[in-house]
């Protein structure tokens, strides 16, 4: 397995403005976040009680998650009332242009004081690169397990996902090989790849510079899961499905 190429977190301003990427360590994600990795660690077990997508249109039964969605401002982050999570075909042609309803986040997870901290904090950094008034964000905490032989972290392929920022934060990683990060310019030819091995190292993205996509994992014994939470942010609204011609 390739071994990350963090970046400093004083250089993470200037990695995601000039090269669209930053790649955070743990510590530096802690640090970002003001808060201990043991206090991250206590968000671990909310990645045990995930209900399965029931979206995949590959027939596949390895990946699980929860959806919400808030926006921030003035440091206020605010939980918005439970919507679908719509992407266009343009950026997801394997799910694109349906609304899915996923399963809420437990009520624990979304009032624990450390789950907010972090989602603000990493708002913060992105908001010294590209200032807005409001950020609209969606979570996804995710589990992709092996039980069925594979588990593919993106089935729709190398993507990107119509926001202006992407964080992909590897919550934990039991039994499994593979799950290799793959990201490219979206107007050029340098690319990059390394495997996320830590808990809480982090992969920021300029979705507007960057394509990316994980590679299938498989179990080193029995079966095995990868955890991440994908968080992605957006200064012009959510995005929603077309309004009908009819109305």
């Amino acid at each position: 397995m390739l071994l990350p190429p963090f970046t400093p977190l004083e250089q993470a301003h200037s990695f995601l403005q000039d090269r669209g990427y930053a790649v955070l360590s743990p510590d530096a994600l802690a640090k970002q976040a003001a808060l201990s990795l043991d206090q991250l660690n206590t968000l671990k077990s909310y990645w045990n009680n995930l209900p399965r997508d029931p979206y995949l249109k590959d027939g596949g039964r390895y990946r699980f998650r929860r959806h919400a969605s808030y926006t921030l401002r003035d440091s206020v982050l605010e939980l918005v009332p439970h919507r679908a999570h719509w992407q266009s075909l343009d950026y997801n042609a394997l799910h694109g242009g349906i609304e899915r309803w996923f399963e809420p986040l437990q009520a624990e997870l979304i009032n624990n004081q450390n789950w907010q901290q972090l989602i603000i904090r990493i708002t913060q950094l992105l908001s010294n690169i590209t200032p807005s008034s409001t950020w609209f964000i969606e979570v996804h905490p995710f589990r992709i397990d092996t039980s069925d032989g594979i588990g593919r972290p993106t089935p729709e392929g190398a993507h990107r996902d119509g926001v202006d920022f992407v964080a992909v934060i590897l919550v934990d990683r039991v039994g499994v090989k593979g799950g290799e990060t793959r990201i490219f310019e979206a107007q050029g030819s340098v690319g990059l790849r390394f495997t996320l091995q830590e808990s809480w190292s982090a992969l920021l993205l300029n979705d507007a510079k960057m394509i990316h996509e994980t590679t299938p994992i498989q179990p080193v014994s029995a079966h095995g899961h990868r955890d991440t939470l994908v968080v992605t942010f957006r200064r012009n609204g959510f995005q929603e499905p077309p309004h009908r011609q009819d109305q």
